[in-house]
């Protein structure tokens, strides 16, 4: 591309092929209404369009009445079993619970002590990689994107599957707890030598220690100290319960399963979800956050106060501040109305450690950003709709207050996501059993065939035309 790019003679005729395709795959907004098409497959109170029915996850943040959407206080249920519930019986008890949660999104049920212990050492077992398998595939072809190294990556493993197309369900549940294990390890080996090859920094590479959690061992594998505190962990554990599932319509989720509903192999559905998580719409929102936390900490006094932001966010909403495109960053959601569960329950535990820190500060604004925006939605004319801070408000500073690097961000998401994309490509194996195939309208008009003699333009020397 780059060598395309730098020939002047051959960019000036891209740009002409640029202005040639905008022209014929723009399509009219209003031709959108006229034939009833639900864009992003979502309705028009803006719930999504029901496409299939799962077991595994229930996302619920409003009612409708009588036809009338009507807001309520966010709930995530797993397998059945409320968040706040799971979230207060491991990380509340200082007890590292993602395993747990693992377990139940993927096999139905919570584990007994001796199932749990099972899992646990499965996960320690697979969290190495195969012989040969970062030098040859990580090492070999550095990335300066984690998500897009994690995915290539995850792909790569149908090598070294000795039947990648025996969909067993016995060998597709063998796949899903290695990856669960190994997305983890490849995170950290794909950031490892990023920083070496891209920043020119050292890298190091510790041995994995079966006797510490996924949380530890994530926390453990990236410090050149191994060092952590407990604290530490659980709250990194805490995150990868509240991003372990999501549901069946959220676009990655979707993505595993439309490709899974095609019958292809395990390691193309779960790459082209962590693509699609990869998304700046979707799992990469919470770097925007962090974009924006630094842009109003340079625009507003080191003692602001609520006048002071909501002014300011009266000029992001007018676009004349922020990165210029009128959005807040964090709020919003496409299910949750009053209150999104996973960013209530990660913003207690956080502002709990963060007490005394510089960190605190940061939460502070952020805080205030959650309470001011929708009053400030209001004030600018916006469409009636009840704003909520979701859980990437406040995700990114948690990663930070962790030491955890930017680029890692969508990366740890991903990792934590990595059950539910699994439960659901099983799901869809045993209970789909149809290709997805929606339905597209074409609105191009019909033209006659023009032979090439009569489109002008002159043939170039040595045309055989």
């Amino acid at each position: 591309m780059d060598t395309i790019i730098k020939n002047p003679e051959m960019n000036e005729k891209i740009d002409i092929l640029c202005k040639d395709i905008e022209l014929h795959s723009k399509i009219a907004p209003g031709l959108y209404e006229k034939y009833g098409v639900k864009r992003g497959l979502r309705n028009s109170d803006g719930s999504g369009v029901t496409v299939g029915l799962t077991n595994i996850c229930n996302v619920h943040g409003y009612v409708m009445d009588e036809g009338e959407k009507k807001p309520i206080e966010g709930e995530l249920f797993y397998r059945g079993i409320n968040i706040t519930d799971i979230t207060a019986n491991t990380t509340d008890k200082k007890r590292f619970g993602y395993e747990e949660t693992a377990f139940l999104i993927l096999f139905g049920d919570l584990p007994t002590i001796e199932e749990l212990e099972t899992f646990r050492s499965l996960l320690a077992f697979n969290r190495t990689l195969p012989s040969g398998f970062s030098e040859d595939i990580i090492f070999k072809a550095p990335s300066r994107n984690i998500m897009n190294k994690m995915a290539r990556a995850v792909l790569a493993l149908y090598a070294y599957d000795t039947d990648p197309e025996d969909m067993s369900l016995k060998l597709e549940l063998n796949r899903a707890m290695a990856i669960i294990a190994r997305l983890s390890s490849i995170m950290v080996d794909a950031y490892q030598i990023k920083k070496r090859y891209f920043d020119n920094e050292s890298l190091f590479m510790h041995p994995q220690n079966p006797d510490e959690s996924v949380a530890q061992a994530i926390l453990s594998t990236l410090r050149p100290d191994r060092v952590y505190s407990e604290e530490e962990a659980l709250l990194l554990d805490l995150c990868l319960i509240l991003h372990a599932e999501h549901g069946g319509g959220n676009n990655s989720t979707f993505v595993c399963r439309c490709l899974t509903s095609s019958g292809t192999d395990a390691y193309s559905a779960y790459s082209g979800a962590i693509g699609s998580l990869k998304g700046p719409l979707h799992g990469g929102a919470n770097i925007k956050v962090m974009a924006q936390l630094e842009d109003f900490k340079a625009h507003l006094p080191a003692n602001f106060t609520d006048a002071d932001v909501s002014a300011y966010l009266e000029k992001v909403f007018k676009k004349q501040a922020g990165d210029g495109s009128g959005k807040i960053y964090g709020m919003g959601h496409a299910v949750y109305t009053k209150s999104d569960p996973r960013a209530v329950v990660l913003k207690k535990h956080a502002l709990s450690l963060a007490k005394g820190l510089d960190i605190e500060n940061d939460f502070r604004l952020l805080d205030a950003i959650e309470r001011l925006t929708p009053e400030i939605f209001d004030k600018s004319g916006h469409t009636a709709k009840t704003l909520c801070a979701n859980v990437d408000m406040y995700s990114g500073l948690v990663y930070q207050m962790l030491k955890i690097p930017p680029e890692l961000n969508t990366a740890l998401f991903a990792v934590s996501r990595m059950p539910g994309w699994a439960a659901h490509r099983i799901e869809e194996k045993l209970t789909g059993k149809r290709i997805m195939r929606p339905g597209y309208k074409t609105v191009a008009q019909l033209r006659e065939y023009i032979n090439i003699d009569n489109r002008g333009g002159t043939p170039a020397a040595g045309s055989q035309i």
